[in-house]
């Protein structure tokens, strides 16, 4: 039917529902994880059966040995839920009761006894402590997995012995080995490297016409693919700048002139290092750090600076005019615009710092395509950093950069460090990431080395008495 403005009205008269045909009879998986033991031959659950379902899995929900007191608040739930409804029912209430209580939907943890009040060892405010090993078996899977420990990590803290450092180095081992480390490389890559901004700023559509969602996607895999090899390869945190290996499927490899690719499939592929090599050279980055539908080497600069390097810029001056866009590409090149920009001395002092490195760039389009030409303009992607260094391009910016290697492992240092404690960094964390960065250079570098160090760390494994309540 239509409607009196021509529009077509659709209505629904019926809808059949069938099924299901042969229906299943057998318990789903899960089940048999809450209901770790069953009833008696009578149909009926024991009591020790029922408190053994109980502590089964609040110890689990909550990552530690559950309390007596939880534990009997918990059967009282049960005995009353069954005073009207089935065995199975009172679970499921007991089961909703843990999956809403603080303890599981935060990862707590807890003064021991003895810090308790102000006459226990150590119980002044601010006092640090060793955390339990169940404690640091959380801090450890979610660093490592984001997500809860698995019994194998449960098994080691229940023995005390997740402190040991012999200890802690296999299970580092086994974790980064473990295909849950994916999660490592998605959640850290896409937070260190603002991958994330890919969700809500794509190229233009009309100008980069070859870019759709499918190219953007397999760009944004290729970066967190390349970041997963050097966690799972345990290679040097130095490829970040310059790896020859990248990930491409057969629309991507066309994109940037790989030939031998086919299919959707990313596959592993060298490079020579010339137009493309480690992060910076990825279209996920040199889309993120551009404009819709021009480059910036403002904006790569200052990405450069702040994630590669730990130098960010100070925010601009207020009422600083913006870039003369008008006719760009064909009255004027971006660098002579950009030059005309910083003839500001206010302006200067920071785009001294962040237009070179931008520059060495600016043979990649604001959709990572190479390129030779600006418009009518010849490419010049030629920089000299403010001390005094020059050079030519990208291929040697990435060679200053990785001369760089303290000033850049220091940077990531204290970017995985954060992820791990999942809090920012305080003055008292210098010395430690100090000491960790010099480390990881003595060891050639490998991210295995820095995850050993990190977990091993005192912030990572003591905690602070903040509050005078058990510092919960």
């Amino acid at each position: 039917q239509f409607n009196a403005d021509a529009r077509r009205k659709l209505y629904m008269e019926y809808m059949d529902v069938l099924g299901p045909y042969s229906p299943s009879t057998e318990r789903p998986a899960g089940f048999k994880k809450i209901f770790v033991c069953g009833p008696e031959t009578s149909g009926r659950y024991s009591d020790a059966c029922t408190k053994k379902i109980v502590e089964t899995f609040v110890t689990r929900a909550y990552r530690r040995p559950a309390t007596a007191s939880e534990v009997g608040r918990l059967l009282s739930l049960v005995a009353q839920v069954q005073k009207r409804d089935s065995f199975e029912e009172a679970i499921r209430v007991a089961v909703q009761a843990v999956l809403t209580s603080p303890n599981f939907l935060f990862r707590i943890e807890q003064d021991p006894p003895a810090q308790r009040g102000a006459g226990g060892a150590g119980g002044a405010e601010g006092a640090a402590y060793q955390v339990s090993d169940y404690e640091l078996a959380s801090r450890l899977s979610y660093f490592l997995w984001s997500s809860m420990p698995d019994e194998v990590l449960f098994e080691t803290a229940a023995q005390n012995k997740l402190h040991e450092k012999d200890t802690l180095d296999t299970q580092i081992r086994r974790m980064l080995a473990d295909p849950k480390a994916s999660a490592l490389a998605e959640n850290f890559g896409e937070q260190w490297l603002n991958l994330r901004l890919m969700d809500h700023k794509k190229p233009d559509a009309a100008k980069f016409q070859v870019v759709d969602d499918e190219l953007l996607d397999a760009m944004r895999q290729e970066t967190l693919m390349f970041v997963g090899a050097v966690i799972n390869e345990d290679r040097s945190i130095l490829d970040f700048i310059d790896g020859k290996f990248t990930f491409v499927n057969g629309p991507l490899s066309r994109y940037y002139g790989i030939p031998g690719v086919d299919g959707e499939q990313l596959r592993r592929v060298e490079l020579d290092g010339v137009q493309r090599s480690g992060i910076v050279t990825q279209a996920s980055i040199l889309s993120i750090s551009s404009y819709a539908t021009r480059t910036s080497p403002v904006l790569r600069g200052k990405w450069v600076l702040d994630n590669l390097l730990g130098a960010a810029p100070p925010p601009p001056p207020d009422n600083i005019p913006a870039l003369v866009e008008k006719d760009l590409g064909t009255a004027a090149s971006m660098r002579q615009r950009l030059e005309q920009h910083r003839e500001d001395p206010s302006c200067a002092a920071c785009h001294n710092a962040m237009d070179p490195i931008g520059f060495g760039l600016e043979n990649y389009d604001a959709a990572g395509a190479w390129r030779t030409k600006d418009g009518n303009f010849d490419i010049d992607s030629s920089g000299t950093l403010p001390d005094g260094r020059s050079f030519k391009g990208a291929q040697e910016l990435k060679a200053i950069l990785r001369a760089k290697a303290d000033v850049f492992a220091r940077n990531f240092t204290e970017k995985l460090f954060t992820y791990a404690l999942g809090r920012g960094l305080e003055r008292s964390d210098r010395a430690v990431v100090d000491q960790i960065t010099a480390d990881v250079a003595h060891n050639n570098y490998r991210f295995s080395t820095l995850v050993a160090d990190i977990t091993r760390s005192r912030p990572f494994q003591m905690r602070a008495r903040v509050t005078g309540d058990g510092g919960n």
